[in-house]
């Protein structure tokens, strides 16, 4: 399918989109990268994906805007219930299944880029009556980053997380601690869960593409 990370969350408006603008630009260095949100609800008070445009200083080509759009900010499941659609991820998979690659020119080999997947919500928000965001996750592939907060409950709600992650067979590549720094929550994480934070996002403030730039160059993704 693609390649790349898929942004997850131990919560709602735990800060997954400005992760995934972060990681836009950390992945920037080494090739090319593209954005995606397959579902977005609450679409005239949030647009995920214009926030990363914006954070990421997004080019063209590095966002794919196409997905479920929903009125209501809620629940996938409870929001499409009320537009009177229904989610399916076969639909969802079929958009992105043409936008694998890049086509280069002269024949040449073509580019592949790094997708930023974000989810919306936590891992278990429903998509529909019998499919849930993780279902979702499981078909595209990809390993987890796991968007967290970094202050007090940070530690159930991420292990809660990872073993849910962990009993669908899903690599996890790292957690981003978001807010202040906790180095006794960050080191709860990586011992309790065995796995790396790759990055912290401490408040920013102005939170600009540069700011926000210059935050994620102290991201360690090689330690996925």
């Amino acid at each position: 399918m693609v390649s790349g990370l898929f942004v997850t969350g131990t919560d709602t408006g735990v800060g997954k989109t400005v992760v995934s603008a972060a990681l836009m630009h950390c992945l920037r260095r080494s090739g090319p990268v593209r954005y995606w949100k397959p579902v977005q609800t609450g679409i005239e008070q949030d647009d995920d994906t214009a926030t990363v445009r914006r954070l990421a200083a997004c080019g063209v080509e590095e966002v794919f805007d196409e997905g479920v759009r929903l009125p209501r900010p809620l629940s996938p499941h409870a929001s499409a219930r009320l537009a009177g659609v229904t989610i399916a991820i076969d639909e969802i998979v079929s958009r992105v299944a043409g936008q694998i690659s890049n086509a280069a020119p002269d024949g040449a080999a073509p580019l592949t880029p790094a997708w930023i997947v974000e989810g919306a919500g936590g891992v278990l928000v429903p998509l529909n009556d019998h499919e849930l965001m993780i279902d979702l996750m499981v078909r595209l592939a990809l390993p987890v980053v796991v968007a967290a907060r970094s202050g007090l409950g940070t530690i159930n709600h991420t292990l809660l997380t990872l073993e849910a992650l962990a009993a669908r067979r899903l690599a996890v590549a790292g957690v981003v601690m978001i807010g202040p720094p906790d180095p006794s929550n960050r080191a709860a994480i990586e011992t309790y869960g065995h796995v790396p934070v790759i990055g912290e996002l401490p408040p920013l403030d102005p939170l600009t593409a540069g700011t926000l730039s210059a935050c994620a160059e102290t991201f360690r993704l090689d330690r996925a």
